[in-house]
C-alpha cells in the first residue's frame, strides 16, 4: 500500500498538534548567539517542514476518500490548488519579513522564524482537514 508507511490518523494527528504553538520560534531558541539561535530555528524549521509533508499526505488520503465516496474529483484537486497558493503566499510574505526587518543581520533568522510560524498553522488546519 502506497501510504503504509505514514502513521494511523489518529497518532498523526495528536503528534502534530503537539507542536509548539508560540508566536515567534527564534524568541522559542533563547539569547544565545546569532550562530545559535539561527541553529535552533533551522532546526524548528525543518521539523516543521516534516510535520508539513506528514499532514498534506493525511489530508491528501482524506481528500481522496471523499472524492471516492462522491465520485468525483473535486476535493483532491482543491486541496492541492490551496497548497500551491498556501505555499506561494507563505514565500512572499517570509521573504517580505526578512526584508522588512529592523536588524540586516538578523533577517534570515526572521524569515525561517516566519517560515516555521506559518508552517505550524497550515499543520494544524491541515490536521483538521484530515479528520
Amino acid at each position: 500500500m502506497l501510504y503504509s508507511a505514514f502513521l494511523p490518523l489518529p497518532i498523526l494527528a495528536a503528534t502534530l498538534l503537539a507542536l509548539p504553538a508560540h508566536a515567534n520560534p527564534a524568541l522559542e531558541c533563547g539569547t544565545g548567539s546569532q550562530e545559535e539561535v539561527g541553529s535552533c530555528v533551522a532546526d524548528d524549521e525543518e521539523g516543521v517542514e516534516a510535520a508539513l509533508f506528514n499532514a498534506l499526505e493525511a489530508a491528501m488520503i482524506a481528500a481522496a476518500e471523499r472524492d471516492n465516496n462522491t465520485g468525483g474529483t473535486d476535493t483532491e484537486a482543491a486541496l492541492m490548488a490551496s497548497q500551491t497558493a498556501w505555499e506561494t503566499f507563505r514565500a512572499a510574505h517570509c521573504s517580505y519579513i526578512g526584508t522588512a526587518h529592523p536588524v540586516p543581520e538578523d533577517a534570515g533568522i526572521a524569515t525561517r522564524a516566519c517560515w516555521t510560524t506559518l508552517g505550524r498553522a497550515r499543520v494544524g488546519e491541515l490536521v483538521r482537514l484530515s479528520q
